[in-house]
């Protein structure tokens, strides 16, 4: 399946000198658990008002965060992730957080790699969090269940991708 990139995120994709992104970064070493859309649906419906919510979904996605998120989760933009991963878990350990779930339009590249740069500040100050990857990432969970559970649903959207 071949998925259309715009050529404007193709430039944001990218340095000035051409090489990727994630370059200006330290290659992460960790490598997290995949977790199934299925459980974190699970997870997301069996969360209720009054218990004390114990997990954050984060979306990886940048200028294609469109057509909806996921309901609850936050965009943390991948390009912006690293320099912000020690405040991120910062107020995941003054909220109670155990668990943070990254995705991305697949999960085969942005989720992944931000998950991995949090499980490695994670192990560094010797955590207990976890961090994990949604397997299919957006389009899978899109696939799966339309806009069951999704914040700014827009079918249109998604009939391109």
């Amino acid at each position: 399946m071949t998925i259309h990139v715009h050529e404007h995120c193709l430039k944001m994709a990218t340095q000035e000198d051409g090489t990727p992104w994630f370059t200006a970064f330290p290659e992460p070493t960790s490598v997290c658990d995949r977790i199934d859309r299925t459980e974190v649906l699970e997870l997301l419906e069996g969360q209720s008002a009054n218990k004390l919510r114990d997990l954050l979904l984060v979306d990886a996605r940048r200028t294609d965060c469109v057509g909806g998120t996921i309901t609850s989760s936050i965009n943390l933009p991948a390009h912006s992730f690293y320099p912000t991963r020690k405040m991120v878990y910062d107020l995941c350990k003054q909220a109670g957080i155990k668990r943070i779930i990254f995705y991305c339009g697949s999960s085969n590249g942005r989720g992944p790699r931000c998950a991995a740069w949090m499980q490695d500040y994670i192990n560094e100050v010797g955590g207990d969090l976890q961090s994990q990857v949604m397997a299919g990432g957006i389009r899978g969970w899109v696939k799966a269940y339309g806009g069951r559970m999704m914040d700014a649903y827009d079918e249109k959207a998604w009939e391109s991708r």
